[in-house]
């Protein structure tokens, strides 16, 4: 972006000799490949499912009522849980549209993402309880029932182990998928299969051109567990102290 950005926004800094530079700026488009990342990493079938540090909306609540008196009743309910929650720092909304069922916000915000759901029906005011679902649990045995009192201490727990939930399912997809490798051959059926080759790599630059004209693979990165010692590179035979991760780049 050179100097126009910064001339634009007066973006300087005090040099070594002690004089005010405009800055050179780039642009990566890092915030939209980090968004891309997010929904690949952590979606489902369902749509989205979104980390809670993360999320514009920790929890929603979906009220459920009947009829007039029931909707009353709930939503007075609802008032000193949402404070509760917000007053200890937890992104909260509550699901109001009257239009729309309740199976069908379940749904809707399952899409969304949001990390936590809670359901208040009559029953659950009269028991001083709320049932909470987790988002990156499905079905019941993503459910349980949550006393109102010490409510936030409660929420709060249950949005880390929804962060802990996540970042297990997706390490475990990661590895799952990561393959060792120590021939070319083995490397080709590994990223023709759309997994992740973990191999011995003597690093140079012809070679790693001739593989991406080859197979469309690249070399993604070193990773920050290095076994130690040294291996023969997997292409060239090599002698060399670093494993590389190729794969094909989407």
């Amino acid at each position: 972006l050179g100097h126009n950005f910064a001339k634009a926004f007066n973006i300087q800094y005090l040099d070594r000799n002690n004089q005010l530079q405009h800055c050179w700026t780039t642009s990566w488009g890092l915030s939209w490949r980090m968004v891309g990342a997010v929904i690949m990493a952590h979606g489902d079938e369902k749509g989205l499912r979104l980390p809670p540090k993360l999320a514009p909306y920790q929890v929603v609540v979906v009220p459920i009522f009947r009829n007039d008196d029931e909707r009353s009743a709930v939503l007075s309910a609802i008032e000193p849980i949402k404070q509760a929650l917000v007053d200890a720092g937890i992104r909260v909304w509550v699901d109001k549209r009257e239009d729309l069922s309740p199976g069908f916000k379940f749904n809707d915000w399952e899409m969304r993402g949001v990390p936590v759901r809670l359901e208040v029906g009559p029953k659950d005011v009269a028991n001083n309880v709320v049932v909470a679902a987790r988002r990156d649990v499905p079905g019941k045995e993503g459910k349980r029932t949550l006393s109102q009192d010490g409510l936030a201490v409660s929420v709060s727990a249950l949005l880390d182990e929804v962060h802990n939930g996540l970042l297990a399912q997706a390490t475990a997809f990661r590895d799952a998928n990561i393959h060792d490798v120590s021939s070319y051959d083995e490397l080709k059926q590994v990223v023709e299969a759309g997994g992740f080759a973990r191999g011995w790599w003597a690093d140079d630059a012809e070679n790693e051109k001739r593989i991406k004209t080859e197979t469309q693979a690249t070399h993604r990165c070193y990773p920050l567990d290095q076994p130690g010692g040294e291996g023969k590179c997997f292409l060239t035979g090599r002698t060399t102290n670093q494993v590389a991760l190729f794969a094909k780049a989407y």
